[in-house]
């Protein structure tokens, strides 16, 4: 059964240590953690997470894009295991745009992201997959893949007066949509 787990917050020295690659995908510790972090992302109103937010340094995060009170526009799929992923290229084109981290509540940044990106994953099943993904998808892979190295979206924005609480986020942005 899954569980839902504490997510690590900013500060803890677990956010900025890089991931370990993940060697036995079928060791039943992984696919449990694969389950809590599935069921833990739900519950957080979140689009993505990675281990190292709930405390574990293992290469592997959920991308789980569904419409939510985070996200009202965001486009719905299934929560997919990404483990040991990595970006095979990306495109030039970037695009800025706001983002939150269920590890930073309460604010949120406009990041510059690459617009497109190919990537490489193994799914929770062992299965190696390349696919390409693009505008907010894209986002969540890049966003998510930065934590496993140790890398947090405020690392990322150009500008301290690209940052915003999330209460104003929600009256100026979520309102304008």
């Amino acid at each position: 059964m899954a569980e839902i787990l504490q997510i690590s917050q900013l500060g803890n020295p677990v956010l900025r240590q890089p991931s370990q690659v993940v060697e036995n995908i079928q060791d039943s510790r992984i696919q449990q953690l694969i389950d809590n972090l599935i069921s833990t992302v739900q519950h957080a109103n979140g689009v993505g997470i990675a281990a190292p937010q709930a405390g574990r340094c293992d290469r592997l995060f959920v991308v789980a894009s569904r419409p939510n009170l985070r996200y009202p526009q965001a486009p719905k799929m299934e929560p997919t295991a990404m483990i040991n992923p990595r970006i095979v290229a990306a495109s030039t084109e970037t695009v800025k745009d706001w983002e939150g981290c269920l590890s930073i509540p309460g604010i949120r940044g406009l990041v510059p992201r690459s617009r497109a990106i190919e990537i490489e994953y193994t799914c929770r099943n062992g299965k190696l997959h390349r696919q390409q993904l693009t505008d907010f998808v894209a986002r969540i892979f890049q966003h998510e893949h930065d934590h496993l190295d140790g890398i947090v979206f405020l690392d990322r924005v150009e500008s301290t007066r690209e940052l915003i609480t999330e209460d104003e986020y929600q009256k100026q942005i979520v309102n304008l949509l």
